[in-house]
């Protein structure tokens, strides 16, 4: 990470790695910080108001949710993926992680990856520190935020975060694999180990099949189905 101060090798991982670094080029941007602070019982204000709703309402128009919940499961969903991919990433390539401080991340709630987040300064950690940097900076903060404003379970919440952590190992295997780079897997997956046992993240998935144990509620979108790891063999109520 020293030597690739912009990260730019995690673009080799998929977009969905990328991480933009330094201050966004075309306008002035809420840190996460501020997002996950934000508290506003008008959720229609625009995205500077409340990111965090702002998101949950955008996904919920892109993907005609039947009710906040749903909305709430799948931008949450989105957005765990994005920071466990980035930190894990990070963590297997260059056996550090990047410090994600919310206060160093913009966030502009309106865009798509890789254009979404920003870190406004790069400082490497220990990669062990992962857990602290993503849950406790990210999750634990995220979830509160949402819970706070909509009906979503944390239960779920912890299962979409233990899903999310479980997709990005498999594209970080996948890619180590197809690369001859045996240590980067390796590395994704004894941090993924570490991370699975703690007491947030232990018992969201079964230890054999890794299906979750919780529903990200996809099924209830209109035309959804069940994910890869859905808890359920087919959608609740149907035959």
């Amino acid at each position: 990470m020293d030597r690739d101060p912009g990260l730019t090798a995690l673009s080799a991982l998929g977009g969905f790695f990328v991480l933009r670094t330094g201050e966004p080029p075309h306008r002035p941007l809420p840190t996460l910080a501020e997002a996950y602070a934000a508290r506003d019982a008008q959720t229609d204000r625009e995205v500077y108001e409340n990111p965090v709703i702002f998101r949950v309402q955008k996904v919920a128009r892109s993907v005609r949710a039947p009710e906040p919940r749903v909305a709430a499961s799948i931008a949450h969903l989105g957005f765990a993926a994005r920071l466990w991919s980035v930190a894990l990433g990070a963590a297997a390539l260059y056996d550090r992680v990047p410090d994600l401080d919310p206060r160093l991340m913009r966030w502009d709630a309106d865009a798509s990856a890789p254009d979404e987040l920003w870190l406004t300064e790069v400082r490497g950690l220990p990669a062990e520190r992962i857990g602290e940097v993503v849950r406790d900076a990210h999750l634990v903060p995220l979830a509160a935020a949402l819970r706070a404003q909509l009906p979503v379970s944390a239960r779920l919440l912890w299962g979409n975060a233990a899903s999310a952590l479980m997709g990005a190992v498999r594209q970080i295997d996948r890619w180590a694999l197809a690369n001859g780079r045996a240590e980067v897997g390796n590395r994704a997956r004894s941090l993924a180990t570490g991370l699975f046992a703690h007491p947030d993240l232990a018992g969201t998935l079964d230890e054999v099949t890794c299906r979750r144990r919780s529903c990200c509620l996809y099924y209830r979108l209109p035309g959804g189905g069940l994910c890869g790891d859905c808890c359920f063999d087919r959608p609740p109520g149907r035959t």
